[in-house]
């Protein structure tokens, strides 16, 4: 509990500073003199001390109750909300068919590729807290898995949820990569961002996928890449489902994003962790507060005794 203006408080003994200061009253001044004869027809009304005081009481109680209203009593509450942080994500996701492949160690045991991904993934999404968060698919073809959305959590069960050949077992990383872009270019968010994940390389042919990142580009769309697999075509070329970790440097660079290389999952863990410091989330800003005030019931307060003292006050002119 707090007070906007304590200072205001030296107001409360005014009025025992004017009943001592000024000078009394007379009970002789009169504003109208009458005949004795009219005015052996006036009664002064009868007046009991305890009424007087009682109104005294209730006045000085008004006055109080005014000057705690003007002093601004508070009390600070933090809000359970976030506010809305005005960035949209849109996560682009591989599902082909070398999703499957189990080499990667999650907690000790050998898990797909996919696994992993939904597992990091997942947590990244729900730590993104006051963004709109959408998902796109991309296998022979590339579909919206989620529409974008406040509801992290929501976009987070479908990332775990996702299943290999939904969507073919291709690798059309272009139309993901355009599916992603169409969903953004009309948003007013201040901040629009793609985050690419592929494990293989582009298997369509129909775009050029590093032409699609330079349009984004245009469109203010920053993309990051994380190219995901133990093999790349650089230094392995005749690898089985070794990932073009070029074409997505390519893509990222083109956007004025950038791109991540992840072998294991804690490569992944330190992507999320990167992507974070980059784009921040509001999940890890101060907590919104604001003032609950109550001078209103300070205020209610003093007009009832007002009216309680001007009751009684009635009754004894009466």
């Amino acid at each position: 509990m707090s007070f906007a203006a304590p200072w205001l408080a030296l107001l409360l003994p005014l009025p025992l500073l004017l009943l001592a200061l000024l000078p009394a009253r007379s009970q002789r001044a009169g504003a109208v003199a009458l005949p004795p004869a009219i005015a052996a027809g006036f009664v002064a009304a009868e007046s009991t001390p305890a009424r007087r005081h009682g109104t005294g009481i209730l006045l000085f109680v008004a006055w109080a109750a005014l000057v705690a209203g003007l002093t601004g009593p508070r009390q600070e509450r933090v809000l359970d909300v976030v506010p809305a942080s005005g960035r949209d994500i849109v996560l682009a996701l591989d599902l082909s068919g070398s999703m499957e492949r189990e080499d990667f160690d999650l907690d000790g045991a050998q898990v797909s590729r996919l696994a992993a991904v939904q597992a990091v993934g997942a947590g990244f999404v729900r730590g993104r807290t006051g963004d709109r968060v959408g998902l796109v698919v991309f296998g022979d073809r590339a579909y919206v898995a989620a529409a974008l959305t406040h509801d992290v959590a929501a976009a987070a069960r479908v990332i775990e949820t996702a299943q290999i050949g939904v969507s073919g077992k291709s690798t059309a990383i272009a139309d993901g990569l355009g599916l992603a872009i169409r969903r953004l270019r009309d948003r007013e968010a201040e901040s629009r961002v793609i985050i690419l994940l592929s494990d293989g390389q582009d298997t369509t042919g129909a775009v050029d996928p590093v032409a699609a990142a330079a349009t984004a580009q245009s469109l203010g769309i920053r993309i990051y890449t994380i190219a995901l697999g133990p093999a790349d075509l650089e230094t392995t070329p005749d690898a089985r489902d070794a990932v073009d970790s070029e074409t997505l440097r390519e893509i990222a660079e083109a956007s004025g994003g950038e791109t991540f290389r992840v072998r294991t999952t804690e490569d992944l863990a330190a992507v999320t962790a990167a992507i974070d410091r980059l784009e921040p989330s509001l999940a890890d800003a101060p907590p919104v507060r604001a003032w609950q005030v109550y001078w209103p019931w300070c205020a209610g307060s003093a007009l009832a005794c007002l009216f309680a003292a001007l009751a009684l006050h009635g009754r004894e002119a009466t």
